[in-house]
């Protein structure tokens, strides 16, 4: 079955780079089926007005097939998929106040995923494990109003969707839509401990140059304690928060476009600590805590190739570094580097690819008990490609590589006879995306 699956994965992946079909390189929501930028196109037209008085819709299907083909802890292989509806209001536009920015997110995953199969414990599908990880379900992760004050300053409140708006990178980031699948190479996995994905807030946003791609400096709290699963109302809670600052902005290294983005958090939640001991003595034993956390962190992109400077296609760099606590955040220092580009062919303008590796450098937990210290993980590291071909603007199929060192030593089990040494994973993968 496996041997079936892969040379039907590599004459798939043959054809489909011998594949050239013909669409525009600018795209809008008209056009025909083959040219537009979205499946359902303008919709008689209404689409187009509704984005011109500042109300757009992005609806986006992701499916996909996965499998660890070597290594790891089990080698079968799982499909499952995620949908996103993303609703924009320009309150300004649509005549109501100026300024005003309104966002609602619905979002629901189906299926299985293989993240839990190769040693690690960076999700080798980010797309799988959102909104909840492990559930099918349809939720709502982010409704909340962005207010300009003026053109220099604006706030944010309500429920927040922090892995669209933090620790943005042009050549990797998002839920594993459109780049790489790895979370590691897509968000920073040091942050995750004290940021929840879905999560009340409330922020204040600073343009110093009144543009917004040009610098933008964020300072934000939100609860420590939120989920896409509740409204949040319930945890708020003012021993349970996290405080962020992070600042982004554009660069003119080489004459191309690039940024450089530095941010830190504190939060003063009290959190499991990674440490924890055992006593024979009756009454004695508890879970040990450690009060607060903090992390700092950094991530660039820059061109090394761009066409059009501004135009967001073209071939360059990126990098992610962050250091924390060590406990409770057992990912004491994290690193990324890669390569990524979109449209570098102009008979391609739509295609995207990149190569990256990451290095999660652990503080191990350890378990120590009357007789012994255990501890429990090792260093994990990665490395992944993607080449995603573009069959038309709004139909995107990736071939995706992993090769996984995780940081799970041994399966977990209560003999240590019957424990088994995890390989190094090799999982391969196959993402087919759809923008209605």
């Amino acid at each position: 079955m496996k041997t079936k699956t892969l040379y039907l994965f590599a004459m798939l992946l043959g054809l489909l780079c011998l594949a050239q079909p013909a669409f525009a390189d600018d795209t809008t929501y008209s056009g025909s089926f083959l040219s537009r930028s979205t499946m359902t196109g303008d919709w008689g037209g209404l689409r187009n007005q509704l984005a011109a008085k500042g109300v757009t819709f992005d609806v986006n299907l992701v499916l996909t097939e996965q499998g660890v083909v070597d290594g790891g802890t089990n080698r079968e292989w799982e499909n499952g998929g995620r949908g996103d509806l993303l609703l924009k209001v320009d309150t300004g536009k649509l005549g109501l106040w100026p300024g005003g920015f309104l966002t609602a997110e619905l979002e629901g995953n189906f299926g299985k995923g293989v993240n839990l199969r190769n040693g690690g414990l960076s999700a080798v599908n980010t797309n799988q494990i959102f909104p909840i990880p492990g559930e099918e379900n349809l939720l709502l992760p982010a409704l909340n109003l962005t207010q300009f004050l003026s053109e220099y300053a604006g706030v944010v409140v309500g429920k927040l969707d922090t892995v669209a708006g933090g620790d943005m990178n042009e050549f990797a980031h998002g839920k594993g839509d459109t780049q790489f699948m790895n979370l590691a190479l897509n968000l920073n996995p040091a942050l995750l401990l004290t940021v929840p994905y879905s999560t009340l807030g409330a922020g204040v946003i600073i343009l110093p140059t009144k543009d917004f791609n040009a610098a933008i400096l964020s300072f934000s709290v939100v609860s420590a304690v939120g989920d896409a699963n509740h409204s949040g109302f319930g945890e708020l809670n003012s021993g349970k928060l996290t405080y962020n600052a992070e600042g982004r902005v554009r660069t003119d290294f080489l004459g191309m476009t690039g940024h450089q983005l530095a941010g830190g958090l504190y939060s003063n939640k009290d959190y499991n600590s990674i440490d924890q001991r055992v006593s024979l003595s009756p009454g004695s034993n508890s879970i040990a805590k450690k009060t607060d956390s903090w992390a700092v962190y950094y991530n660039f992109d820059q061109y090394l190739y761009e066409p059009v400077k501004g135009s967001g296609k073209g071939l360059g760099i990126f990098g992610r570094f962050a250091a924390t606590d060590g406990n409770p955040n057992l990912f004491q220092y994290f690193y990324s580097l890669g390569v990524g580009g979109k449209g570098v062919m102009a008979s391609r303008p739509h295609d995207r690819f990149g190569v990256g590796w990451y290095y999660l450098d652990i503080k191990s937990p350890t378990f120590t008990g009357p007789l012994a210290t255990r501890e429990l993980l090792r260093n994990e590291q990665g490395v992944e490609a993607y080449y995603s071909v573009a069959l038309t603007p709004w139909a995107h199929l990736t071939p995706n590589i992993q090769v996984i060192h995780g940081a799970q030593e041994k399966t977990i089990a209560l003999l240590p006879a019957d424990r088994k040494d995890i390989d190094t994973a090799t999982i391969m993968g196959l993402r087919l995306q759809f923008v209605f």
